[in-house]
């Protein structure tokens, strides 16, 4: 993915990891401050909330590597590209105005108002907050683990959990949520997985409007990525039949598949899968 010259958005958020201990400058210490306001100059990125953190408790923050530095500054540039999508979508299809979300790019673990993140959580959106988390290493995660290497593939994932943003600006989540708790466990799931494959459909969507950007391959990256995080395919790797009363997320075929259909029409119309027969 070109993202050379493309701008960062400011609506990104860095909180480092924090470990107990004496502190100084807002709980960072010496060598925080200055790994954080790196972070701040390479990428353009607010770091405020960090080097303020810490209240009436010293904290002491856990170092910031270069590839952190990487990850955020790769985030806030895909990021942009979604504000820019979205801001054109909804204005010439919905007749809205699109308010972005923010993005937190933590490392080892955080808090959202939908409670505890940690890499181990892997990337989410929390409607109580409006904001989609991001753990710095499951990049590396996604590429070494699950096999789902590329710039494109990572940059996915983000344009995933935007997709629920989106989905909550147009009152789809909170409809779901009250359709969830009022349902089985499985029928839950199955209102899960359809909010799921709506999601992908609609980072198809954000596929197609950034074509410019992409590179060869990219496309590739993006459906094996979905493959791979398909709750059939997830199930087998952990030596499981698949069971699909458990799934939440769509099989393989039907995440690259919805995918692949908001990429090929790029209308958020075409993304129901609340109204599709068939998944």
């Amino acid at each position: 993915m070109r993202l050379r010259g493309i701008r960062r958005s400011k609506n990104v958020e860095v909180r480092g990891g924090r470990s107990g201990g004496g502190g100084r400058a807002g709980g960072l210490g010496l060598v925080g401050v200055l790994a954080v306001l790196a972070i701040g100059y390479f990428t353009g990125i607010d770091v405020s909330p960090l080097i303020g953190a810490g209240g009436g408790q010293s904290q002491q923050s856990a170092p910031v590597s270069q590839a952190d530095a990487q990850a955020t500054q790769f985030s806030a540039q895909v990021l942009a590209t979604t504000e820019d999508v979205w801001g054109k979508v909804f204005s010439e299809q919905l007749g809205r105005e699109y308010v972005p979300p923010k993005l937190v790019v933590f490392s080892s673990v955080t808090q959202s108002a939908c409670g505890g993140a940690s890499g181990a959580s892997g990337p989410f959106y929390c409607p109580a907050d409006q904001k989609a988390y991001l753990d710095t290493d499951f990049f590396n995660m996604l590429s070494q683990r699950m096999g789902a290497g590329g710039d494109f593939a990572a940059a996915y994932v983000i344009a995933h959990e935007v997709a629920h943003h989106v989905q909550n600006q147009l009152g789809i989540l909170p409809k779901v949520d009250a359709l969830r708790r009022q349902s089985s466990k499985a029928e839950a799931n199955a209102l899960t997985v359809r909010l799921e494959l709506m999601a992908d459909c609609l980072s198809g969507i954000w596929a197609q409007n950034v074509q410019g950007l992409m590179e060869r391959g990219d496309l590739d990256e993006a459906l094996n990525a979905a493959r791979k995080i398909g709750d059939d395919y997830l199930q087998k790797q952990a030596g499981r039949a698949p069971q699909p009363h458990t799934f939440t997320h769509g099989t393989s075929a039907q995440r690259s598949g919805w995918f692949q259909r908001g990429y090929d029409s790029g209308q958020v119309g075409q993304c129901d899968t609340f109204a599709a027969e068939r998944l």
